[in-house]
């Protein structure tokens, strides 16, 4: 076979894909001219130009947009035959890496996984938690194989599916007096938890909270969902919370559940790389995590 060098055309893939050598050499952890010196190569060796500048974008010539279809192909099934290999050494259908929240993988997952595991004990499943925008990365970074996120979202290179519309709530402990829907004016008078910013949950109370033009300042910001749920049942204030982190009915004898007026939720949604190589744990993980939405 005539030789094409893997590490070149993977090197021009993510130079395409992130239209920046610089941002190609962050993600492998290489230096700039390293970069620049493995797209050199390739064209010398293929003689041709394959990435022009365009303002600040590194973009693909017209030979290397015929070439970034076989690239990516090539790619998928070097990763195809990784997979393959570590199966045969490791003696299982695959290794699958899910990212998501912390609420979904408490309350969310842990149903689906046993199940999984039940049926497919040789499938080897980690679980990292963070928040969505890091989750996407890592997904279109193939740091991670799938990701459960809460949109919006966005990111070059992946397909996003929605499987769950989770309703907001507002939360007080027991004794706390609430009417049936609760609105932003109500939650002004109270003293107020939130989870800590960055993630997308907490944007989506903030937009909520902004939009009644009402200043809300939390007096505790957290990125634990149990922890807040503890601090209210204790008395320390009121919260806004996914009903999804309320579903263990035996958990919830300490707090008093409303509504919220105007109507807030979020979507949880799957999101992958259309390119990704689906081996048999990955194929099976997406259908039982595609199984929650009949189930919600």
């Amino acid at each position: 076979m005539r030789s094409l060098n893997l590490d070149q055309l993977r090197t021009f893939l993510d130079v395409v894909e992130l239209g920046s050598f610089s941002a190609a050499a962050n993600r492998q952890k290489l230096s700039q001219p390293a970069i620049s010196l493995q797209i050199r190569q390739l064209e010398k060796r293929l003689n041709v130009r394959l990435i022009e500048r365009v303002g600040r974008k590194a973009r693909p010539t017209a030979a290397g947009a015929d070439l970034l279809d076989h690239a990516r192909r090539i790619d998928s099934e070097v990763a195809a035959a990784l997979d393959g290999m570590a199966r045969h050494v490791a003696g299982a259908a695959g290794r699958v890496r899910i990212g998501t929240g912390a609420t979904a993988c408490i309350f969310l997952l842990p149903p689906a996984l046993r199940e999984l595991r039940r049926r497919f004990p040789e499938i080897d499943i980690t679980v990292e938690t963070g928040n969505t925008p890091d989750i996407v990365k890592a997904v279109q970074d193939n740091l991670l194989d799938v990701g459960l996120i809460t949109l919006p979202a966005s990111g070059r290179m992946l397909e996003f599916t929605p499987l769950i519309e989770d309703e907001f709530v507002a939360v007080a402990a027991a004794h706390t007096k609430l009417p049936d829907k609760v609105t932003p004016a109500i939650l002004s008078r109270l003293p107020l938890l939130l989870f800590e910013p960055g993630g997308n949950t907490r944007r989506l109370v903030d937009t909520w909270l902004g939009e009644a033009d009402i200043p809300v300042r939390p007096v505790m910001s957290l990125g634990s969902v149990e922890a807040i749920k503890e601090l209210v049942s204790a008395g320390l204030g009121c919260a806004v919370l996914p009903r999804l982190a309320l579903s263990r009915q035996r958990e919830n004898r300490d707090l008093v559940i409303r509504s919220l007026s105007p109507r807030l939720h979020r979507t949880l949604a799957l999101v992958v790389r259309p390119d990704k190589q689906l081996h048999r744990g990955l194929r099976e993980t997406l259908r039982a995590l595609k199984g929650l939405a009949a189930k919600s």
